[in-house]
């Protein structure tokens, strides 16, 4: 009896324990199954999460100095390209001036608040390449082997360095001479022929300036007091700014505009100001355009992306020649002026993609023909210039194309393709000095040392400050 009751016991106890182990069994099973069901939810909503990641548009930032009517166009531009492809969206701020947006992004730079793409006036190119803030578009372009063949030479030509593009040329202009065709025919002159030379320059000035009495009604030339010009006139003569080829062999340490092809310069305006046949209208260029169009000069120096509208503006015909030259050289051509696109470095590498595909973008003919036509600067594509949009708007103005000739013909040179200094603005003032003084009776010689004697003090500081 004891014996059975034993085994009993046995196999209820045997029973009771495979019991409680199959519930066990069946919890762990159970909780591995909610587990398993919870890590399937996360993943899902991961999945869903990095999907909706990945169509979100990569924003980047493009800083630029563009107000009025190329302020609208470009930002017409940046929405064509932000509907055209659906990976990035580009942002445009406007920063105010050159000057003030260089002030901005001094701050800024190198870090992952700089924007994606700049905009900086051409002489700020040294300063740019050396403050380790940019990304060279050459990288660029040598990883996709994107074909700069298609775009104008005589514009990459500024801002290459060392046989490498560092930035994406954008608004580019060139100096021309505009004139009064009604005032020539007036004078007796060649409405169809205008002054090429300094000497033709002065001749005719004599011709078209009218006097009545002490007071003279109309000049027959003008020059802006602004560096520009001077630096324009002194390189198509094959002259340079500043020396070791312009910066471009090696760092510049003197300024050389004070040599014979700026001298010839100074001493042209300070003949013809004694002379009486120099109108001098200051610094502004509104100023100076103004006394263009209500015939207080007869020929003056603007920029080529301001002719359209000073053709619209004039009570009279307008004509467009090439900038004169000193009948001592050869003409050379022009530098271009304008600003250019320059891409950030430290900044998420999604954004530097966003922006090179902006300025690749910005370059098709298509957007070049629009930026041409609405802002009068010069198509960095050539093949705009065959859009019907640029047709038509080249036979209602037909001088523009006076503006793209000069500009192709040029013969590249470091003294066409600009010079290189980081002191470019301070530079530029000491030239404006001396134009001044020599207005005041300064001796043109005495005027232009001194200015490049300046010039050198504040480049010595600036290479000092870099090594």
């Amino acid at each position: 009896m004891k014996k059975f009751l034993l085994i009993l016991l046995t196999i209820c106890f045997a029973m009771l324990i495979t019991a409680c182990s199959n519930d066990a069994d069946g919890q762990e099973v159970e909780e591995e199954s909610n587990e398993s069901e919870e890590t399937n939810e996360t993943t899902e909503t991961e999945e869903e999460t990095t999907e909706e990641a990945s169509d979100e548009k990569v924003e980047a930032v493009f800083w630029h100095a563009m107000s009025g009517g190329g302020q609208e166009s470009i930002e017409a531009i940046v929405d064509n390209f932000n509907q055209s492809q659906e990976d990035y969206t580009i942002i445009p701020e406007f920063q105010g001036s050159y000057e003030e947006a260089l002030t901005k992004y001094r701050s800024v730079g190198g870090t992952e608040d700089a924007p994606a793409i700049i905009q900086t006036f051409e002489v700020g190119t040294k300063y740019m390449i050396d403050s380790g803030f940019i990304e060279p578009v050459q990288s660029f372009i040598d990883e996709e082997g994107y074909d700069i063949s298609q775009l104008e030479k005589n514009i990459l030509n500024y801002y290459t360095v060392d046989d490498q593009l560092y930035s994406m040329p954008f608004n580019s202009s060139t100096p021309v001479m505009l004139y009064n065709k009604d005032a020539f025919k007036e004078a007796g002159l060649d409405p169809e022929n205008p002054p090429q030379t300094f000497a033709e320059i002065k001749e005719a000035a004599e011709k078209l300036t009218v006097k009545n009495g002490d007071n003279t009604e109309r000049y027959g030339f003008s020059l802006l007091n602004y560096g520009w010009f001077i630096e324009e006139l002194i390189a198509t003569q094959g002259g340079h700014f500043v020396n070791n080829d312009n910066g471009r062999s090696e760092a510049a340490t003197e300024a050389v505009f004070n040599g014979e092809e700026g001298l010839r310069i100074f001493e042209l305006i300070d003949e013809m100001n004694k002379a009486g046949t120099y109108g001098n209208f200051g610094s502004n260029w509104d100023d100076i355009r103004a006394a263009f169009q209500t015939e207080n000069t007869a020929m003056y120096l603007d920029s080529s992306a301001g002719v359209a509208s000073t053709i619209e503006n004039a009570p009279f015909e307008v004509g467009v020649a090439y900038i004169p030259y000193s009948e001592e050289a050869e003409r050379n051509g022009v530098i271009i002026g304008g600003a250019s696109l320059w891409m950030s470095n430290g900044i998420d590498q999604q954004k530097q993609q966003a922006a090179w595909e902006f300025m690749k973008f910005l370059q098709s003919a298509e957007s070049q023909a629009k930026w041409h036509i609405d802002t009068g600067y010069f198509a960095i594509n050539p093949a705009a210039y065959e859009e019907d949009i640029v047709k038509d708007r080249w036979e209602e103005f037909p001088q523009l194309k006076v503006t793209v000739d000069q500009l192709q013909e040029t013969t590249p040179s470091s003294a066409t393709q600009g010079a290189l200094i980081s002191v470019f603005p301070e530079a530029r003032q000491q030239v404006v000095t001396a134009m001044e003084n020599v207005l005041q009776g300064t001796d043109p010689k005495e005027a232009l040392d001194k200015a490049a004697e300046e010039t050198n003090r504040v480049i010595e500081q600036a290479n000092r400050a870099n090594q």
